[in-house]
């Protein structure tokens, strides 16, 4: 009927809009890549995506793939892609439930229940309800991107889950789609439901006891297909108890119903020093004897890993390690609403570690905040283990098994005999009180070897999980490897579970291939196709390719600067992680040819509404770079293309700049009009429509250096764009540090290369950077400090330059300089000022991540106090958000999280260019330089 498979997905695409599906449906090459890879070391590639809006857009879709014509089509929901095992990887069509079906329905305070859609994350519903008093468990390490229905489906788990349960204890019914309409566990059955409702029971009841009989009674329970639930004892048929970790392999939720629980009133959070794991790990049966929430466990190498990437330095100074010195460390969580009750529960803990062997030191906490901080220690174990140098890399493949806590030394000794057998290295943490350790085995994908490693280790770790009287699969779910699934429930319970499956799914074709299987091939863990797992030595594209799927950039909340076209769009391809898994297709298509043109325009695309801001390269994990990326793809593809006028116009702009300036006094007068002709050339909008004209004496000349300059001399270092068009930053700033007895000069500007490198100009980059390199050496022979007022031009030094091996002296932020200079000087108090609220670059914000704490220091020392609000990036970016076909995103993004910093009335300072002309663009609110406002206190204070 269809002369190829591109036709047969472009019919039923045609088909869709015609019944009336109103969501979204792609097929573009970059979205289709993006969805074919997980926190796994899978992909396998769909052929459609489409994005439901509502619940209806699920049965119009399940109706027309009935047609005879699609007939065979698989269908796989996904929510947040953070699956370890494949769980959502598969042909045909993807469901995208996380991108529009994300609201929550209805809460019900008094009854504690809330409905809601299965593509709302975990942190958003919390924080929807958390005005209520009651919150929903567990409390997974991925929480800021999860989605509930990936939750239901994976039957997750998380830290407090030996109190709060799994997510199938924490859930009241469920609402699935089907051809004919919804079926809902809460209500009535239609007549259309019942005979394969009445199908599925016979087959859970004949297989129950066979299914009891072979599953051990952990808390951390075998879930999925679950026969015992479904049928529980006293009677009747719960059928939605089915779907609870079916990995979607019985049909698409379109609603489901949580049960609540209340926020206790006190929490406080022990952590403990031990001086190896061992150590560590033994302490979690004699801390049951506190009745923690949660004991947490994080190895030698996991402490390692984070304290080399600087995250460390949240613990407080106790805790931390020596030089040379390894530590492991045990997190013991505590909850309750009686205050008397909770302190004798923290005080018999540290009872129970002040008398276990090789404990260092522990520390207390009750500050909610540092809570979270110290959390987030542990919590960043999972991405960092990604971060490993070298082709072989820490995976999750069997790190998710579950024993009982007190079989845990013994099967964790077995089972580091069997990665010693193997010569395999390995990171640990995890779920101690509950018998749960993450065991991540460091493998090279790409290696033939190592992947029948990855076997023969799977296979040995599931033969010791039978043997310690645990399971495989006690937290991540099972993806594809459900291929052990038949073999640990016996022959009868599972023919009991392919019935079930026949019941809700008789054509298979729902995530066909995992679980459960009738007629389908079930994949195996070896010959599931594997992603590339490393680029050629020294290739541009190396991060790429390190992307391991762990998604932290697809976090939901406005507040992170990370990702922010993400954010805007919740489209993954619009993500770090959907941008590297396209690079990463497009590298491989220029060596096969397939595909390579389409690719490229649709990676384009996909490129094209990053902002640049950076996050990407500090925030992540294993900090995949795609500003970085994207300048390596453009600079190879304008070797190829012509480059369109506007983004020759740009790069001549930046390359001229000084000319520019130096002919201030004469285009001044004329500089409006060559605005609005230049915005008309280059497509952009609201550009300067004046020039910058500061006093001749301020400046600094080529010339003066490297003469020696009076003392207290600080010398300003800035980019084109400040210095051409930011008149009155620079009078702030020189305000600023006159007032605070320092004598400001500026540096005669040479452009930083910004728009040559974000353009692909790459040796025009090299060329500026080299040129304003020597002149910084110049200025530092005078023994004046060098100091950057803009963050992006300040982190630019430190990051691009850095990765180019362009040596420049040492640029401090201008926050940097003065706490460090206010320990060697009397600073002027004010005597009265008006609270400050100040707004950081979002660049700024990730790659120094100290920056508020240093302004706050700073306003603090004066006399002037000071909120620095969590935001997001306020969608300029540069010249992001001048670009008009980037109108709408950079609107949409400052709506997010800045537009009500701007109207809560306070006065409001902003560290960066982009944020204050995008302030002032955007509300009727005067954005000053932080040193602005300090000028003008101190000054109003004689």
């Amino acid at each position: 009927m269809f002369d190829t498979q591109a036709d047969r997905f472009a019919a039923l695409s045609h088909a869709l809009v015609s019944a009336g599906f109103a969501g979204v449906i792609e097929d573009d090459s970059a979205t289709r890549a993006a969805m074919s890879t997980d926190n796994s070391v899978y992909q396998i590639t769909p052929d459609l995506i489409v994005a439901p809006r509502t619940a209806d857009d699920l049965v119009v879709l399940l109706r027309v793939l009935e047609e005879p014509q699609f007939a065979d089509i698989a269908i796989t929901a996904r929510g947040g892609g953070t699956g370890t095992n494949g769980q959502s990887l598969n042909n045909g069509v993807i469901v995208d439930m996380r991108r529009f079906m994300n609201r929550l329905l209805c809460l019900n305070e008094q009854e504690g229940w809330a409905d809601v859609e299965p593509g709302i994350v975990l942190d958003d519903l919390n924080a929807r309800i958390r005005h209520s008093g009651w919150f929903f468990a567990p409390e997974t390490s991925t929480s800021t991107r999860c989605t509930i229905g990936g939750m239901v489906s994976t039957d997750a788990s998380g830290k407090g889950s030996r109190i709060y349960g799994k997510t199938s204890d924490n859930i009241l019914g469920l609402e699935i789609a089907h051809p004919r309409g919804l079926l809902n566990s809460i209500s009535a059955a239609p007549d259309w439901a019942r005979p394969m409702l009445d199908q599925a029971e016979a087959a859970a009841r004949q297989g129950r006891q066979a299914f009891i009989d072979n599953t051990p009674r952990l808390n951390r329970r075998f879930t999925g297909y679950d026969l015992e639930r479904a049928c529980p004892a006293q009677g009747g048929f719960e059928w939605w108890r089915l779907f609870l970790g079916a990995e979607g392999t019985l049909g698409l939720l379109s609603r489901i119903r949580v049960k609540l629980r209340r926020i206790e009133k006190g929490k406080r959070l022990v952590v403990a020093a031990f001086s190896s794991f061992r150590s560590a790990l033994a302490a979690a049966t004699p801390l049951l004897g506190a009745d923690p929430t949660a004991v947490e466990v994080m190895d030698e190498t996991v402490q390692d890993l984070a304290d080399r990437a600087g995250l460390l330095h949240r613990l407080p100074l106790v805790l931390r390690a020596g030089k040379d010195q390894r530590i492991a460390y045990v997190f013991i969580e505590m909850n309750g609403d009686d205050a008397v009750q909770l302190d004798r529960r923290v005080d018999r803990c540290r009872q129970i570690l002040a008398g276990l062997p090789e404990i260092k030191a522990h520390y207390l906490s009750a500050d909610l905040s540092e809570i979270r901080e110290l959390w987030a220690v542990r919590s960043a174990g999972v991405g960092l283990l990604g971060k490993v140098e070298g082709p072989a890399r820490p995976i999750a493949f069997v790190e998710d098994t579950v024993v009982p806590p007190e079989n845990l030394p013994a099967f964790l000794d077995d089972f580091l005999a069997v990665l010693s057998s193997q010569g395999l290295g390995f990171g640990i943490y995890g779920h101690v009180d509950v018998g749960c350790l993450h065991i991540r085995p460091a493998l090279n994908i790409d290696d033939g070897a190592d992947r029948e490693r990855l076997v023969a280790v799977s296979d040995a770790v599931f033969d010791l999980a039978r043997k310690h009287g645990g399971i495989f699969w006690g937290e991540h779910g099972k993806g594809v490897r459900g291929a052990y699934l038949q073999e640990w429930i016996g022959t009868d319970a599972y023919r009991a579970l392919q019935s079930v499956k026949r019941a809700f799914d008789p054509t298979e074709r729902f995530n066909p291939g995992k679980l459960v299987s009738n007629d389908v091939p079930v994949m195996g863990i070896g010959t599931t196709p594997f992603r590339a797992f490393n680029a050629p030595d020294g290739d541009a594209l190396a991060n790429a390719f390190r992307c391991n799927g762990n998604a932290q950039c697809l976090s939901y909340a406005a507040t992170t600067p990370m990702c922010p076209s993400f954010k805007a769009t919740a489209d993954v391809r619009q993500s770090p992680k959907g941008r590297a898994d396209a690079l990463r297709a497009w590298h491989q298509a220029r060596t096969t040819g397939a595909d390579l043109t389409q690719r490229e325009e649709d990676l384009l695309a996909a490129l094209d509404t990053c902002l640049g801001c950076k996050a990407c390269s500090t925030s992540c994990p294993v900090q995949v770079d795609i500003p970085s990326m994207r300048s390596a793809f453009l600079a190879d593809y304008f070797l190829r293309h012509k480059r369109p006028l506007a983004d020759r116009l740009i790069l001549w702009a930046e390359r001229f700049s000084p000319v520019t300036q130096r002919l201030a006094p004469v285009l001044a007068p004329v500089w409006p009009a060559v605005s609005r002709i230049s915005g008309r050339l280059t497509g952009t909008v609201d550009l300067p429509r004046q020039l910058a004209r500061m006093p001749r004496n301020l400046w600094l000349e080529e010339r003066d250096l490297p003469r020696p300059l009076p003392a207290d001399t600080v010398i300003l270092v800035q980019d084109w764009f400040t210095a051409l068009f930011d008149q009155e930053v620079q009078r702030d700033v020189v305000a600023g540090l006159a007032a605070l007895g320092y004598r400001p000069r500026l540096l005669r500007m040479r452009p930083a290369g910004k728009a040559a490198h974000a353009g692909g100009d790459l040796s025009g980059f090299r060329k500026m950077a080299e040129r304003l390199a020597v002149l910084l050496h110049r200025a530092e022979a005078t023994k004046a400090p060098l100091v950057a007022f803009e963050p992006a031009f300040g982190m630019m030094l430190r990051q691009e330059y850095s990765k180019a091996e362009i040596a420049v002296p040492r640029v401090r932020m201008v926050q940097e300089f003065l706490i460090d200079d206010f320990a060697k000087r009397t600073v002027s108090q004010v005597r009265t000022a008006k609270d400050v609220t100040l707004l950081s670059h979002c660049t700024e914000v990730t790659a120094s991540p100290q920056s508020a704490v240093l302004w706050r220091r700073v306003f603090e020392t004066i006399g002037i106090a000071v909120e620095t609000p969590a935001t997001g990036c306020c969608g300029m970016a540069g010249l992001f958000g001048h670009q008009k076909r980037h109108q709408q995103m950079s609107r949409t993004l400052f709506d997010l999280s800045w537009r009500q910093q701007l109207e809560a009335g306070v006065q409001v300072a902003a560290t960066g260019f982009s944020c204050r002309c995008q302030s002032e663009r955007f509300s009727t609110l005067c954005i000053r330089h932080p040193l602005g406002i300090i000028a003008d206190c101190l000054t109003s204070n004689g």
